[in-house]
């Protein structure tokens, strides 16, 4: 039996993707937001999940642990929420993995409180507004992490996912999910595109090992994912 509280600073967290090891630390941040939980970590980097909103979609908080800065993958909605987690955790800008409604919901009200918001430009219009534009093949720094920057058009023509250097993680916003790739019914949606990002882009560098993290549901990894890509294919979505 657990004696301790949710709020004794020697309770370990356990990380809530089934995909995270054991987790040895006691110095995470504990944001007091409803539905907020620590879900993924290694010695360098912590990633806190939220799921906000009608469509059920995943906020992530990418925090370095060295410096402790941040960054918001995706301001999908419930801002005050999002904005508690921005001052707790020291977000020091959003990401946008594209532009569809419900990922985008709280970027009036972040930008509003001061935080940047970038996007790729194929989906900028999309916005309600933006501060700066995401290129392929970048690095963002955040703290001493690196994320690499990957376009996957198909889902929009703008998708983006984010590769964390040296840490088997993958953001990969509405482009992969467990069980396929996003839907691509929507304008602007290509299936041929998508999956030509998943296969060249995700599938062929990208270790079997690699956490998946999408913007909805659970994560999965690229070698669990990787054997259906033909079976996609052959079943056209």
């Amino acid at each position: 039996m657990d004696s301790t509280s949710p709020s004794d600073p020697t309770r370990r967290a356990s990380p809530t993707s089934p995909h995270a090891g054991p987790c040895a630390h006691h110095d995470h941040p504990r944001p007091a937001v409803p539905g907020v939980a620590l879900h993924w970590c290694d010695e360098r980097a912590e990633i806190h999940r939220i799921v906000v909103g009608d469509f059920e979609n995943n906020v992530f908080v990418l925090r370095c642990r060295q410096t402790g800065e941040s960054v918001l993958i995706d301001a999908a909605n419930e801002h005050d929420k999002l904005l508690e987690l921005c001052r707790v955790l020291d977000v020091r800008s959003v990401l946008e993995t594209h532009g569809h409604f419900d990922h985008i919901q709280a970027v009036p009200a972040v930008r509003e409180a001061g935080y940047r918001v970038a996007v790729t430009a194929d989906d900028a219009a999309m916005l309600p507004g933006y501060d700066d534009l995401l290129e392929d093949e970048t690095v963002l720094e955040v703290g001493r992490l690196r994320l690499h920057t990957i376009c996957t058009p198909g889902h929009t023509p703008g998708s983006i996912c984010f590769r964390l250097e040296n840490s088997p993680i993958l953001f990969s916003g509405d482009t992969l999910f467990p069980g396929g790739p996003g839907a691509t019914t929507f304008e602007g949606g290509d299936f041929t595109s998508i999956i030509e990002s998943i296969d060249r882009r995700l599938f062929a560098p990208l270790n079997p090992e690699t956490i998946v993290m999408p913007g909805h549901g659970l994560d999965t990894t690229i070698g669990a994912e990787r054997p259906s890509l033909d079976t996609w294919v052959d079943r056209g979505w």
